[in-house]
């Protein structure tokens, strides 16, 4: 979904005709993610990535290029099979 938002004319589209509310959904996924991957010891720059863009998403040019950047963090993460050390 994060892609498709960045794609332009139709990421615009989607997010205004329905009244901005795929961001707040976003926001609120982005937030569980980071929940869940720290229990899990993944990596979260992807999804903290994702709460900045769902926070300014709602600027035309900015949102496009940040949707994009976020879904490529969120793909490399997502491939890497990487689990952060545990210990403080």
């Amino acid at each position: 979904m994060e892609a498709a938002l960045g794609i332009p004319i139709l990421g615009g589209t989607i997010i205004v005709s329905l009244f901005w509310t795929p961001l707040v959904v976003t926001l609120v996924l982005h937030i569980v993610a980071v929940v869940l991957s720290k229990e899990e010891h993944r990596p979260i720059t992807g999804n903290v990535l994702g709460i900045v863009t769902s926070c300014i998403g709602w600027i035309p040019i900015v949102g496009m290029i940040m949707h994009i950047i976020t879904a490529i963090f969120i793909l490399v993460e997502a491939g890497s099979n990487k689990i952060l050390d545990s210990n403080p």
